[in-house]
């Protein structure tokens, strides 16, 4: 499942529908194999089936596009997530870049090359995964209780707390450093912890920008002269995928012709 949601990020259409269809399968397959109701609710395993089977079943209907309401009030999100985006990175002089594939190490990767933490020959998703993958694995006090056992609580193995166990746990931090997994909160903490720098992800909602500190004095994150990682994340604008984007600083050229659109539109 984390390898068809990595798949799910991709912009090229043709791999998203190809993690589509596989998903569908696993529903089909899972329902066709799923046991009575009433065994359902006594085994744990299969109830965590079954919750997987519906989180495809999920995925999968939203992406065939058949629902006209569903798709009518996805596009306004999306466009509703664009604006409030892109009004912060006029705040702040940032122009998105595309951050292709491994989304939240690559977006990072390209942050601490343009800060000169690391040499553009390192920057790379690769290099961010393995620091994010070995600061959590050598943390595990300050990451077990906010990574839950892989299928909740009634997951085979799980803990009566839900809490992984050491096993799952190092799985989690394999995955993490060797596989596409999705990477969210607890990877941008251990990535500002291991870069000793703060990183500001810019999104649509409340607060628009979501610090993350290692010092705990997160200030003004609209200050343009912190010296700080800047990511938007979106959960709408790429599809199915939830993903996040590198916030370089606007070219003048970039700046100048942003400027002359705003006067033309505001005229």
């Amino acid at each position: 499942m984390d390898e068809l949601m990595a798949q799910l990020d991709s912009k090229d259409e043709t791999i998203q529908k190809e993690s589509a269809n596989v998903l569908n399968d696993i529903n089909v397959n899972q329902a066709a194999q799923s046991p009575p109701p009433a065994q359902q609710k006594k085994d744990p395993k299969s109830r965590y089936q079954a919750r997987q089977a519906r989180k495809a079943a999920a995925l999968v209907e939203q992406y065939s596009g058949d629902n006209a309401e569903n798709d009518a009030r996805i596009e306004q999100e999306t466009k509703e997530e664009e604006a409030s985006i892109k009004k912060v990175c006029d705040e702040l002089n940032l122009e998105m870049h595309e951050a292709h594939g491994h989304c939240l190490f690559s977006a990072v990767a390209d942050q601490l090359s343009i800060l000169g933490i690391l040499p553009s020959s390192q920057a790379s998703y690769a290099t961010t995964r393995a620091a994010a993958a070995d600061y959590i694995a050598a943390h595990p006090d300050d990451f077990v209780p906010f990574l839950p056992s892989a299928g909740g609580e009634d997951a085979p193995g799980a803990g009566d707390a839900g809490f992984m166990t050491p096993a799952q746990f190092q799985r989690y931090c394999h995955d993490i450093r060797s596989t596409g997994a999705w990477g969210g909160e607890p990877e941008i903490l251990a990535l500002a912890r291991v870069y000793n720098v703060p990183i500001h992800v810019v999104q649509s909602g409340t607060p628009p920008i979501v610090v993350h500190d290692p010092a705990g004095t997160p200030g003004d994150p609209f200050d343009k002269h912190v010296k700080a990682v800047r990511i938007s994340y979106h959960r709408r604008m790429y599809g199915l995928g939830e993903h996040y984007n590198s916030l370089r600083p606007k070219s003048s050229i970039s700046s100048k012709l942003s400027d002359a659109v705003d006067n033309i539109l505001n005229r």
